[in-house]
């Protein structure tokens, strides 16, 4: 396979890879500084991002944004030059706040999904930053498009098609993620590229567009890349990395896992998403978990409505324990079974 270049504007990756976000803690400073050094662009997720933060506890939100400043300023020093950009949810509470810290801290491109980031445009409108959405179906793709034609005469720099085989918080509805095939994904991926090329010539500016989701091989970036996308995300296979954040316990849970131990869950929040099984989630099943405290993390959430705190489960296992904790997957995470460095795993997938 040629490989080539990821342009985005006047940011070149010598490799067409993102490796993509990955909360809570699991692709910090270490992993995206590690990818971006090895040619590719390294994403640090910023969902409950100052857990380790000694103010966590008392004051969440302060600690969050403070350590979006900390871990895109180390992942800068790790890349030497790379490309260091952050994933932002939409569905965050306080959510422009997380956009303005990352832009203050000199982030390279703003990956943002979890809901359509149609004001993106407006709070970065100050800085030199590239700006990414997150679309999982054309419609989704051509509402934030014409949205920021209309609002903004912007369009995107990078457009990321996430499918129903990534991980974590999917934007499909749960009867979606498991009927849809790998080629309806193709059809759709080739309808939103279309879409994206239309908006492209009208303002006179290239915007490439990657997939993600179930890319975890040499062979999916390869059939990825024949479709004329101009890159990939890839997330799970660097989680198994000896540079990823997470502790080797969480990384553990991923060598460890069968097929049949990868299920699809509901989120607290309402959206599916998909989860290695364990006794987290069969405790879940019989009962609601006790939630003692809110971690300010998602809009919308209150803690009398929900079975039990996100951000308390994904801190348990990231920490550790996995068994008291929910441990999110991409769909072919069964195939890993050894740990690697992030430059072995992008020979694999790059050769």
């Amino acid at each position: 396979m040629k490989q080539k270049e990821l342009v985005i504007g006047n940011l070149v990756a010598k490799i067409p890879l993102i490796q993509g976000g990955m909360g809570v803690g699991v692709s910090l400073s270490g992993l995206a500084g590690a990818v971006a050094r090895e040619g590719g662009i390294g994403i640090i997720s910023t969902a409950q991002i100052g857990y380790r933060e000694p103010d966590y506890e008392t004051d969440p939100v302060a600690a969050n944004l403070r350590a979006v400043g900390t871990e895109i300023r180390k992942a800068k020093e790790l890349a030497e030059g790379g490309i260091v950009g952050v994933n932002i949810m939409v569905a965050t509470r306080y959510y422009e706040k997380y956009v303005e810290a990352a832009c203050r801290a000199g982030a390279d491109l703003i990956i943002s999904g979890a809901g359509l980031p149609v004001e993106l445009p407006f709070l970065v409108q100050d800085y030199d930053v590239k700006i990414a959405p997150i679309v999982s179906s054309v419609k989704s793709a051509s509402v934030i498009l014409k949205m920021w034609e209309r609002k903004y005469n912007r369009v995107p720099d990078l457009v990321v098609i996430e499918g129903p085989k990534a991980g974590g918080h999917l934007g499909f509805k749960p009867e979606e993620v498991l009927s849809f095939t790998e080629e309806e994904y193709k059809k759709e991926i080739l309808k939103i590229m279309e879409l994206v090329q239309e908006y492209a010539k009208k303002h006179n500016k290239d915007i490439p567009v990657v997939a993600a989701g179930g890319i975890s091989n040499a062979q999916k970036v390869r059939e990825m890349m024949e479709l004329g996308l101009s890159g990939v995300q890839v997330a799970s296979r660097f989680v198994t990395t000896y540079e990823c954040d997470a502790s080797q316990e969480f990384k553990d849970a991923y060598l460890k896992a069968g097929k049949d131990d990868i299920g699809i869950v509901k989120s607290p929040v309402g959206m599916p998403g998909r989860a290695i099984q364990n006794q987290f989630l069969e405790d879940v099943k019989n009962g609601c978990k006790p939630i003692t405290k809110c971690y300010q993390c998602i809009k919308g959430c209150t803690t009398k409505d929900i079975p039990y705190c996100i951000t308390k489960a994904l801190v348990n296992s990231v920490r550790g324990n996995v068994e008291e904790g929910l441990v999110f997957c991409g769909a072919n995470v069964w195939e890993q079974n050894k740990m690697q460095s992030v430059r072995e795993v992008i020979e694999d997938l790059f050769g």
